[in-house]
């Protein structure tokens, strides 16, 4: 089992807050012409975290983190609250 360090962990959050920013923002079409302007902060946000986190340009890396913290179960409950 790999250990995932405190930035990775961040960086798979920030890019999840990502995504689910643009499916909010994207799945109302009254939002959709705001959609670049309502989700800079979140795309800098997950820049950063990954820069940080030295996952600039290691997408397969990030997608196994993210699989892992969505199916993890803190990430469960944090979703029920």
């Amino acid at each position: 089992m790999t250990t995932v360090t405190g930035r990775e962990r961040a960086a798979a959050q920030a890019y999840l807050r990502l995504l689910e920013s643009t499916q909010a923002v994207l799945s109302d079409p009254r939002l959709e012409p705001y959609a670049a302007a309502m989700l800079t902060h979140p795309m800098a946000e997950a820049d950063a975290a990954l820069r940080e986190a030295g996952l600039s340009g290691n997408e397969a890396h990030l997608l196994r983190l993210v699989a892992a913290l969505r199916a993890s179960p803190a990430a469960e409950r944090g979703r029920a609250r």
